[in-house]
Formats: C-alpha cells, structure tokens, sequence
C-alpha cells in the first residue's frame, strides 16, 4: 500500500520508513502539519499514519479537518498519549485505529493488513481471486491446489500482486501501479512494472496477471 507517515521524530520517522518498506510498502513521510495538509489535498495515498503531536498544530485537528471534507483515507493515530480519553477522542474524531507509543513494527504491519483485507471487502487472512493466493503475513503466493509449492515474494513483487487481488478484475494502469508501489522522490525506471510482472508470472503462471493493451493489468475475478 501506498502510506502518508505524519511524524516529527526524527529517529522515529526513520525506523518507521525502513520497516514499513520492507514490510512491502511504499511510504511518504513529512513531519509538520502545513505539509501534511498540502500532501493531502487531494490524497493520493491509501493510509494516513498520524501522529498527534506535531511542531505546528494537532494532529486531531487535521483528522477533523479530513472528515469534514468527506474524506475516508483510513488513518492509524501513532501517539505516546495513552490516556483512555485521548484514544476515544481520536477514535471519535474519525480514527479507524489507535496505536500507542512505543509499538513493535509487526504489529503495525499487521494493524496495516487488516486495513487492507477491510478495503478489499474480505475477512479473510489470505487474498485471493480463487487462481493465485497470497499470505501478506509471510510474503508467500501460490496457485489453487499447490499450496506446497508456495513463492516468496520481493517486496515490490509483494507489493504489485497485492495491488491487483485487492481488486479483481478492476484494470491498474502503469501510473496508477507506479503510485501504488514508489514513494515521492525515488526514480521509476521506464519498464520497472512490465519487470515486476514477468517476475510474477515466472513464479506463479504466465496466467496469473493478464494485460488489456493499451489500458494496464488484471487479476481476473473467478467464481
């Protein structure tokens, strides 16, 4: 997923950044509330990590902010603010999850999969199309029926299928791949997608993704 990390802790900002990307997922940080406003008007990202305290204002005020705009980018509050009613007033204010400072990455990670199974309207652990599996948790996909026979997944491979079996059958184009997988800043080779691909179906079936000419790639939406 593609994530907008709000946090000015330096140090704290970063070990978040390397964990999340190797957690398979493209990350944005800034650290003030005037940026984060800026990146957010339209938001292109698929979740918002907010922390509370930032140098320039609060971090509930730029929640409130993103509900009364209609706004549902779901958004996981990072805060050291352990107080019940501090965790019910950022709940309250349109928070779909709280974590409290100091936090293991795995469970963020794990906090973030659930956000991913409840955008793509399923409960289960596993993403599917009914062809191709895969376990976010571990990294692994396989075909229907060769469970044995699992891949493990790089993390813009990961990424990438990800992507699409949030979504079957919906069409991504090559930007909206792109967006999805590479944070602000880094340089996106021109075949970097069509690479990650081939590398895909190498593992998993030169069926596992189809490409519509002219319009992107697919999963294809079985039963």
């Amino acid at each position: 997923m593609r994530l907008l990390l709000i946090e000015d802790d330096v140090m704290l900002g970063e070990a978040l950044v390397i964990a999340l990307r190797e957690g398979g997922h493209a990350v944005d940080w800034l650290r003030s509330a005037r940026t984060a406003r800026t990146a957010l008007n339209p938001p292109e990202h698929e979740v918002l990590l907010l922390d509370l305290g930032l140098p320039d204002g609060e971090g509930l005020d730029l929640l409130r902010e993103l509900r009364e705009r209609g706004s549902s980018l779901p958004v996981i509050i990072l805060s050291a603010r352990d107080a019940l009613e501090t965790r019910i007033e950022g709940l309250d204010s349109g928070a779909d999850d709280y974590l409290v400072k100091p936090f293991a990455s795995s469970e963020l990670l794990a906090r973030l999969r659930v956000l991913q199974r409840r955008q793509g309207g399923s409960g289960q652990a596993i993403l599917s199309n009914g062809k191709i599996h895969m376990d976010p948790a571990s990294f692994e996909a396989w075909r229907e029926g060769q469970e044995e026979q699992r891949q493990r997944l790089g993390q813009r491979e990961f990424a990438l299928l990800s992507t699409l079996l949030s979504r079957p059958g919906v069409i991504f184009s090559r930007q909206e791949l792109e967006t999805r997988l590479y944070p602000w800043g880094e340089e996106v080779e021109s075949n970097s997608i069509d690479f990650l691909i081939h590398s895909l179906r190498r593992k998993l079936g030169s069926d596992a993704i189809q490409n519509i000419r002219g319009a992107g790639w697919l999963v294809e939406r079985r039963g």
